[in-house]
């Protein structure tokens, strides 16, 4: 437990809004304690006058550190049809090969980049379990804490969510069954991934905790998927999955199930709050309005989306439906918030030549701020835990503006959260805190652990 910290600043987005002269008040635990508005200055002794505005930290709800280790490597086409699945077979090269000490290296400065683009935590869906060779560590959480030390060490925090997968594909439920030779690192059993959440929980770290993942309604079966969950849903862990990401995906599971994968599933689990539905790009309306009656979440990655060429998610009907939802970096071609909430809005303008459709669908007049509070609200869901803005009772993360930023400067103060998300190059932040406390400038060293971990593996 640490001490209460006390911070002023001349203005904070509060309550979907900005305000003016917030003091702001974490406790020892890192949540805060009060947020008053309308304080002229800060209180002489007691308070740290914060340099710029303040925004809250997002949470980012899907993260494969791992990949961190391709971004920018996949962009070069061999003259043959290129799309998701050939995408996989070069992101299965990295799988294949990664140590543990690499992926702390790669994990450790992606961390840091998250935290530079204002994210201040990363829900990880991690299914690199077992070794080179397919064969499970002799400590099975090996890969595991090498993400947990990663998050300690740049002060970022985690929901570690251990994923299932048994399966290559739908049709191997119906026959063998088991991976292909280049998933042989991903393999584990409902009873695998549980004790690797129950082990991460049970370290008692003040900012890391562990839900469930479920990798794709085709790597799982029916009876293996009800295991799982239902023991989730005894300890109240987050639930995510893949799904409807590709349309290929949607006719397997027609094929398998004689269903579409979303109906599937609202129709065979308990799908509750709990449960974060990564991607759902190729949904019907009904299956949307049976997300939103559920209570689940869908978790958007629109800079992976747009890279692997998923399509586009129906955001406007979603939004007016008030679905629940949060914003992940995915695949990690992009490590800032602000371009994942800008490519959103900008897909969903470009597939139907009109303007400012979140704000509209949400029935606000700012399409920045239907997005970051769409991303507060959902990202809070998806991570498990209070990580819902500047709020009484909220894990105390921010992020302070650098107002005099070339994207920033001259801008009204009521537009300033526009220009963050839809001016670009990014404004920037002047200071990223977490539970409170200022998060350190990244030591050169990260930088050269990432450098060393990409020669070995690509060189």
């Amino acid at each position: 437990m640490g001490s209460a910290q006390h911070y002023w600043t001349p203005r904070a987005w509060v309550a979907g809004a900005w305000a003016e002269g917030v003091l702001l008040s974490a406790g020892g635990d890192g949540r805060w304690q009060s947020i008053k508005t309308g304080v002229a200055a800060a209180p002489a002794g007691t308070a740290t006058r914060l340099g710029g505005p303040v925004i809250p930290g997002i949470v980012n709800a899907h993260s494969h550190a791992f990949q961190r280790a391709i971004a920018g490597l996949t962009e070069r086409s061999a003259g043959h049809h290129d799309d998701f699945w050939s995408w996989r077979e070069r992101m299965y090269r990295v799988a294949l090969r990664i140590t543990p000490a690499q992926l702390e290296a790669i994990a450790t400065q992606l961390y840091a980049e998250l935290l530079q683009g204002g994210y201040t935590h990363v829900c990880e869906f991690h299914y690199l379990h077992n070794d080179l060779d397919g064969r499970p560590y002799a400590n099975p959480l090996e890969m595991s804490l090498a993400l947990v030390r990663a998050a300690a060490a740049t002060g970022i925090g985690l929901t570690l969510l251990p994923v299932l997968y048994m399966h290559s594909g739908f049709g191997a439920q119906a026959g063998t069954g088991g991976l292909r030779e280049d998933q042989r690192r991903f393999a584990s059993t409902p009873d695998s991934v549980l004790r690797i959440a129950q082990a991460v929980n049970q370290l008692d770290l003040p900012k890391v905790c562990a839900g469930l993942a479920l990798h794709s309604l085709r790597a799982v079966d029916p009876a293996a998927l009800r295991e799982t969950t239902q023991a989730a849903a005894l300890h109240g862990w987050p639930i995510h999955i893949h799904i409807a990401e590709q349309m290929q995906e949607v006719d397997d599971c027609i094929t398998h199930h004689g269903q579409r994968p979303v109906a599937w599933l609202l129709d065979h689990a308990a799908v509750d709050p709990r449960w974060n539905l990564v991607h759902a790009t190729h949904t019907t309306a009904q299956e949307l309005a049976g997300i939103q009656s559920a209570g689940a979440a869908v978790v958007l990655c629109p800079s992976t989306e747009a890279n692997l060429g998923d399509g586009v998610f129906d955001l406007p009907a979603y939004l007016k439906l008030q679905g629940a939802w949060s914003v992940g970096s995915d695949s990690q071609v992009t490590r800032r918030f602000d371009e994942e909430l800008r490519l959103l809005e900008y897909a969903q303008r470009l597939a139907r030549r009109q303007r400012n459709l979140a704000a509209r669908a949400s029935g606000l007049d700012s399409s920045a701020a239907a997005l970051m509070e769409g991303a507060l609200r959902g990202g809070s869901a998806a991570a498990g835990t209070a990580l819902a803005g500047l709020a009484v009772g909220q894990r105390a993360d921010f992020c302070v503006l650098d107002a005099e930023a070339p994207a920033l400067a001259g801008i009204p103060r009521d537009h300033l959260l526009d220009a963050l998300i839809f001016s670009s190059p990014g404004a920037g932040f002047r200071a990223v805190h977490v539970a409170g406390s200022a998060v350190q400038t990244p030591p050169a060293s990260w930088q050269a652990g990432l450098v060393r971990a990409m020669r070995s593996l690509w060189d």
